[in-house]
């Protein structure tokens, strides 16, 4: 008898986000396993996951099967009435590639047109799209199903009648299940008696959620996650049996003993799909080239008009060969119209005022691009090759990632909507995946264990890219040590894997945008964000089709430099940043300095220590810096500092390496110089090089080993022939040690392109501030004006440079930081309760005839968004200090004024006003006149200021304290934030600073402690105080008090940094020998060596109490335990030490019992 066979055709992936736990990775192992040959992907609703299930599955050698569990509205899928229209389930299978086209074009018609509550389809849409489909009944949730139980059978064999004449008789099927369900029963046995009646067949299926039997709880986990409950809740959706499970072939003929056609048929069905993904294949976009010119003679007019246009009328024979190369590449590869694509973008960004960066990535290292615009900086100069972009044995699509200014990208986007087509162009999904630590949280919530432990344990976690669970255990020994000794740990971080890495939710990818040649839907699924178009499939498996993706990202720098530039042009009008000299001296040493706030990339308190080390001369020095300054190849710093300090120092293995590395002073920095190395001393071929590139930044050692042969020895291969170094001249032993140190270094080194195109902005920024400060450090302000912290750093460098933030004045400031003389004007946007447009219409306003009072500018203003409120935000600002004698006045006055304005506007609808009173136009601002009253104190006018702004804006409540800070504050706040923030983790402070605001919080034992957020003159942050202190400083916390705060400073992964206060004091009442008596007493709270507790057992209630305490009072004080039940002593994990505090002790006492506590 030949061996039984069996093909799942209801499957979820994780791709079903939180109701699917079937992964790709795992499940053609599984489906191997259980012998079977083939098997579909049938997501709720979406194909996210096909192309990855369908590459996994021909790399296993299983047949797979694309298809969806789609969603049927219950009338049409326009209808849309709460508790009316619902949806049913339908499965939907491919059978060739008009099945797949029509699949996706109804899976995306689900969410642009159909979606309520799910993405629904309908009959409608069945009845176009039926073609080249299979269809099975579906689960319980299906039509005929829901008929069925709701005991309508005439309406259920209308149905299975209607989708079998659709679809074609064997192209229609009745599903079966039987998971163990009450309803399933009722159900399986009318299937049959509809089968026999119809003639449609039977299909078995198992709606598989989950591999194996005993991952049902990791199921139940994700659809916790999902409906945010947990497993204690009595309300929560779980499956009712654990069968929901990859089954065997006899397990599935076995439940249907009664029917084995339906087990037989799902192997019909397998034979009937023969769909499959076109990988590789180029599907651009159409360009029209104007004048009906054909678009290669136009891609080729572009570049030849460049070349002059960049390198003068007689450009240098070897530029006119680089170029024809270029083009003879571009042409030949098919790239002519991507060129022109993203030539066309960025001309028309261009031309509508919109700045635009430099380049990014390796198209950079175009020529071609630099001459039609595309970029903007010199790949002669800066030697970058057009090779590392694109090469004739590249075989990936190439990539040019654009940078416009973030306020206006979208104006862009809109443009390619608009030429290319609405359904032509949409943006590109990403996934949300669970990484290491997100995975503990998540499963630490729906078990129940008190936020504070799994905290505890998260952060356990090293805090590294691609870090996983596995890793974790292996690099941090006190995560091992937490999981070898409570099991509830154990349980925790072992459920964590298994949904470690799985898609959570998905997103709009911020970048990616995808234009297709016909509509977007004939190519892939499309999913809807906020009513935009967005592609079922990833940026990867986007390349991977064909399409072209493009990445139009949004760089504030740009904004910052375009306003600047702008503010500039007011007192310079012919200036232009494309004219600056890149060899200013002046900019260099203003770097040298390390005077970098606010200079883009170049701004971190490491890179500006290398600054100050390197002494850049040149924009290679910066574009080496920036490809340095990375984790690993940071360790090359010190090298390549000392080779530049002695250059007679520098070894090379080989002098041919001389020419290649002189540039970064001995040291492979870059990508391109591996190629380089590979095409100079061995004889590579560029794309042969770039393969060597690939292999050696991916690790893929196999590659590697087979290429160190070739780079040494040679290679014979016909089309793949080279010299290799030894033929070349070079030793062996030198051979083999270069390849060594571009095999350790290559992982690193960064793509010279992109670090150029980074480096040229970063000049540019660094150039106008070392010449232009008002103007750049306004528009650094105007781009930071949401986030208060940046404001007050950037506002605190203003006044380094000896420039003053000034309030703003409503006939100067615009809604940005605007620059008045040599000092800069606040932005009227920052102004609480003041609208856009009144902002705007003020400046318009203004324009020709200033504002000449308070009385003024209401009457001039009236009708447009003016009102109480927002006046008084003004006044309280400072807007109108220089037109009125007090704020005070002012305020007092407000309501009568716009009173009388509306009077008069009353009046003049009517036609009441006389002659006299509109020729006596011009002294109408003084009918109103404010009186003359005493101003509020400067404390007061300073905190109205920060009631309206967020910030202080003519002065600073800690202006006289000046010496004070100077005598008392060991540091300021900003050094405690950032990266410098870890150098005082642990460490006693003394900061002088204003009380922002003070929140109270009860304990456990019902005391009270409190969250307060100061400020000083460089930023703020928040200070815990503990019951005990609380007691003695509570009167101290007074909004706008100023006070000193001395206390132990403690920095967390992935949070600001905090003070934990000891002493909190009233500036006037603080003396510095209290300053000294903090630092002894925190020496001789130092004295203890450790606290010794004794616990009933590891997982007794005390201990999970204890554990919280530790959690919040977290310290350096080592921790040991005994356990009573085993009679051990163990040291705590180091995420269990103490903070030597009274309240420690307090709180221990309570929880064990002064007997159980003891410190030594």
């Amino acid at each position: 008898m030949a061996e039984r066979q069996f093909t799942h055709l209801h499957v979820h992936t994780e791709y079903s986000l939180l109701d699917g736990a079937c992964r790709i990775d795992q499940l053609f192992d599984r489906v191997k396993e259980l012998g079977q040959t083939a098997i579909a992907i049938t997501d709720h609703g979406v194909m996210y996951g096909c192309v990855d299930f369908y590459k996994a599955a021909k790399k296993a050698g299983i047949k797979p099967i694309i298809g969806c569990e789609v969603y049927v509205a219950t009338r049409t899928r326009f209808d849309k009435v709460a508790r009316i229209d619902g949806n049913r389930h339908l499965i939907l299978l491919c059978k060739n590639e008009t099945g797949y086209k029509n699949l996706i074009k109804m899976v995306s018609a689900g969410f642009i047109e159909g979606f309520y509550s799910k993405p629904r389809v309908d009959h409608e849409l069945l009845e176009q799209y039926h073609e080249g489909l299979i269809c099975l009944s579906a689960c319980l949730a299906g039509e005929v199903p829901q008929a069925l139980l709701a005991g309508d059978y005439d309406r259920a064999k209308e149905i299975a009648l209607w989708y079998n004449n659709l679809f074609g008789q064997g192209n229609y099927y009745l599903e079966v299940q039987d998971h163990g369900i009450e309803e399933q029963q009722t159900v399986l046995p009318q299937l049959l008696r509809l089968s026999k009646e119809t003639g449609i067949p039977l299909v078995a299926t198992n709606d598989a959620h989950y591999l194996r039997k005993e991952d049902s709880k990791m199921q139940s986990i994700l659809i916790c996650i999902q409906t945010g409950k947990t497993v204690n809740d009595q309300d929560r959706m779980e499956f009712e049996t654990d069968e929901f499970y990859l089954k065997s072939t006899d397990e599935m003929y076995d439940l249907f003993s009664i029917c084995p056609e339906a087990c037989e048929n799902t192997n019909k069905i397998a034979e009937q799909c023969n769909f499959d993904f076109e990988f590789g294949v180029t599907k651009l976009p159409y360009f029209e080239a104007p004048d009906g010119m054909e678009n290669q003679a136009y891609f080729e007019k572009l570049c030849r008009e460049g070349l002059v246009r960049r390198y003068g009328e007689h450009p240098d024979p070897e530029l006119t060969k680089r170029l024809e190369y270029e083009i003879g590449v571009i042409k030949r590869m098919g790239y002519t119209n991507y060129y022109l694509i993203v030539f066309d973008f960025i001309n028309y960004a261009k031309s509508q005022g919109i700045p635009v960066g430099p380049g990014r990535g390796s198209g950079a290292g175009s020529l071609c691009a630099y001459c039609v615009g595309i970029t903007n900086i010199d790949p002669i100069r800066y030697n970058l090759l057009f090779e590392r972009f694109l090469n004739p044995e590249r075989v990936s699509m190439p990539d040019f990632d654009v940078d416009f200014c973030y306020e206006r990208r979208q104006e862009v986007i809109d443009y390619v909507n608009r030429k290319y087509g609405h359904d032509h162009v949409a943006q590109i999904v990403t996934f949300g995946t669970m990484a290491a630590r997100a995975a503990i949280r998540d499963v630490g919530r729906v078990l129940d264990i008190p936020y504070q432990e799994v905290d505890g344990v998260a952060k356990l976690v090293p805090m590294e890219l691609k870090m996983t669970l596995h890793r974790a255990m292996e690099v941090s020994p006190e995560l091992k040590a937490r999981y070898d000794a409570d099991p509830k740990v154990q349980e925790l971080i072992d459920t964590a894997i298994k949904i470690e890495g799985m898609p959570r939710h998905a997103s709009t990818h911020a970048a990616g945008v995808v234009i297709t040649r016909e509509a977007a839907n004939e190519y892939v699924p499309l999913s809807t964000n906020d009513g935009v178009p967005v592609t079922q499939f990833n940026m990867t498996t986007i390349e991977e089709l064909g399409l072209l993706k493009m990445d139009f990202l949004g760089l504030r720098t740009l904004t910052v430099l375009h306003d600047a530039e702008e503010m500039i042009r007011r007192v310079q009008p012919d200036f232009s940043l494309d004219a600056i000299s890149y060899e200013d001296k002046a900019t260099y040493e203003m770097l040298a300095q390390g005077e970098t706030e606010g200079v883009f990339q170049l701004e971190s308190t490491g890179m500006r220590q290398v600054l100050a080390g390197l002494h850049p001369q040149s924009l290679e020095d910066v574009i080496a810096l920036i490809s340095l300054y990375r984790p690993g190849p940071m360790d090359s710093i010190p090298t390549y500092l000392r080779n530049r300090r002695q250059p007679d120092q520098i070894r090379y293995k080989t002098p041919e390496l001389a020419h290649i590395l002189d540039v970064t002073n001995g040291c492979i920095v870059y990508q391109e110089q591996v190629m380089q190395i590979c095409r100079e001393l061995a004889g590579f071929s560029y794309g042969q090089a770039d393969l060597v590139r690939r292999a050696m930044s991916k690790k893929k050692h196999d590659v590697m080993e087979k290429e160190r042969q070739h780079f040494v020895y040679g290679n014979t291969t016909p089309g793949q022939e080279c010299n290799g170094c030894i033929k070349n001249g070079i030793s062996e032993e030198a051979a083999n040690a270069i390849f060594d140190d571009m095999s350790s270094f290559a992982s690193y080194a960064f793509n010279k392109s992109h670090a150029a195109c980074y480096a040229y902005v970063a000049y540019q920024t660094a150039y106008l501030k070392c010449h232009y400060r008002s103007q750049f450090m306004a528009a650094l302000l105007t781009s930071v004006l949401d986030n208060t912290d940046k404001v007050i750093e950037y506002s605190g460098e203003c006044q380094r440079l000896g420039i003053q933030v000034l309030p703003p004045d409503i006939n100067v400031s615009d809604g940005g930081f605007t620059v008045d003389g040599q000092n800069i004007r606040f932005g009227l946007n920052a102004v609480k309760n003041v609208g856009r447009n009144l902002i705007a219409t003020t400046v318009q306003e203004r324009k020709e005839t200033p504002f000449r009072s308070l009385y003024d500018y209401c009457k001039r203003l009236y009708g447009v968004e003016i009102n109480r409120r927002a006046v008084e935000s003004l006044i309280k600002a400072g807007a109108f200090d220089r037109l009125e004698d007090t704020r005070r006045g002012m305020l007092e006055s407000v309501e009568g004024i716009l009173k009388s304005v509306e009077t008069d506007a009353r009046k003049n609808v009517a036609g009441q006003l006389d002659l006299f009173s509109q020729l006596d136009d011009e002294d109408e601002w003084d009918d109103y006149h404010i009186p003359k009253v005493p101003e509020y104190p400067p404390q007061e006018l300073l905190r109205m200021e920060k009631e309206v702004s967020g910030l202080y804006l003519s002065g600073h409540p800690l202006d006289s304290y000046r010496e004070k800070i100077e005598q008392y504050a060991t540091c300021q706040i900003l050094a405690l934030s950032g990266e410098s923030g870890k150098e005082y983790d642990g460490k006693q402070v003394n900061l002088v600073c204003t009380v922002v605001k003070t929140k109270f919080m009860t304990t456990k034992s019902n005391t009270l402690m409190a969250f307060t957020t100061v400020e000083d003159l460089t930023g703020t942050m928040e200070i815990l105080i503990f019951p005990k202190t609380l007691t003695d400083c509570r009167d101290a916390l007074q909004d706008n008090a100023v006070v000193v705060v001395s206390g132990r400073v403690s920095v967390k992964e992935e949070e600001p940094a905090k003070l934990l206060a000891d002493h909190v004091v009233p500036i006037d009442r603080y003396t510095p020998g209290q300053q000294n008596l903090a630092r002894r007493s925190t020496v001789a709270k130092e004295s203890p060596k450790a606290v010794y507790l004794k616990l009933p057992g590891k997982d007794s209630p005390q201990m999970a109490k204890v554990r919280s305490l530790l959690g919040i009072l977290d310290g350096t004080m080592p921790v040991y335990i005994r356990f009573v039940d085993t009679g051990k002593m163990v040291l705590a994990p180091r995420t269990l030490w103490a903070l030597d505090h009274p309240l420690l002790y307090s709180e221990l006492n309570r929880i064990l019992g002064e007997e159980n506590v003891a410190v030594r």
